[in-house]
Formats: structure tokens, sequence, C-alpha cells
């Protein structure tokens, strides 16, 4: 039985809606998230859906925008909704994996440094092995607060990377790589 899961996190609609929404690497991100889904549904691996709720706004049911970010195509095992970054925090997946004996994460989505990263580190903090697909990963310019700095979507990237690798949370890898460990 293979111990692997792919987790696919907020990749919904919600996004289109919020002031920061750019297409800019969005197709390349669509491109990569569904060669990763479509590649670990063939080889029979359980999908995770993740899908990020609160009361109001675009991420609020009522707004009809929880849903699977068009084009990408997604059957999952399971869908979780989550109010935290984490989509582990509060939420039934820990069981779940545990009761199929998931050990290993393969973590993709949308914002790659909020809670792509927040859920790599508690998933790595819980015991899970976790492959965090950098190319099917998407965020959005960051301004800092501090200093008025602009960070690129690719700098935000690289700064996730750096920090997953060198901290030991995650192997940092592409889709082909990921695939290829299956």
């Amino acid at each position: 039985m293979n111990n692997t899961a792919l987790i696919v996190v907020d990749v919904q609609e919600s996004f289109r809606h919020r002031p920061y929404w750019t297409d800019v690497d969005f197709s390349e991100f669509v491109k990569h998230q569904q060669k990763l889904i479509d590649g670990c549904t063939e080889r029979k691996l359980p999908v995770i859906q993740i899908l990020h709720t609160e009361d109001e706004g675009a991420f609020s049911f009522a707004s009809g925008f929880i849903k699977t970010l068009e084009p990408v195509r997604v059957t999952p095992d399971i869908v979780i909704h989550k109010r935290y970054h984490s989509a582990l925090a509060g939420t039934p997946l820990s069981s779940w994996l545990n009761e199929r004996g998931i050990r290993r994460l393969i973590i993709s989505g949308i914002r790659t440094e909020e809670c792509c990263e927040t859920t790599t580190r508690h998933a790595s903090d819980a015991g899970f092995d976790v492959d965090f697909v950098i190319d099917a990963t998407m965020t959005f310019p960051i301004k800092s607060s501090r200093t008025g700095r602009v960070f690129s979507p690719t700098e935000l990237k690289e700064r996730t990377e750096l920090v997953l690798s060198s901290g030991q949370f995650a192997r940092i890898v592409s889709v082909q790589e990921a695939l290829a460990k299956l």
C-alpha cells in the first residue's frame, strides 16, 4: 500500500476576487498543478483538496467562490475546509491521513509563502515526510509594511524554498521530480 497523498491547498476561485489577484504566472501554475494532480490520480494516490473559508467576503460560502479554480480539474478523495493557514489546524486532516497510514505528503497550491508553507511546516513537525512542489505553487506580490518594498512572486518562492529546505521541513521538488519518486 502506498503511504503517499497529494494535498492541493486553496486552489479556489476566491482568489480571483481579491485585490492582489494577477494572471502573471497563472498559466504556468495551472499547467504544473494539473500535471501533478493527473500524475497522482493515475498512480491512484489519494488527492486531498483543501479549501479556505472565512465568515465574509470572497472566502465565505455565501460568495459562491469556495470551489475549484478554473480551469483546474480535480476529483478529490476528500475535501477539507479550513479556517487557518495550516490545513492540519482545526481540521480532520491528520486523523484522515493517520487512519490510512499516510506518512508522506506532496504539497502544492496557492499562496506559496502562506498556507502551503504553513501546512508544510505543521506536517513536518507532526512527523510527516514532505515534498513541497515549488512549480505547482502560486503566489502574488506582497508589499512590506515595514520598508514599503514589494516582493515579487519569484522572490517569495525563493524565500520559501530557502527556509523550508534549510530548516529541513521539506524537500523542494519540481512536478517532474515528485512524480518520478512515486
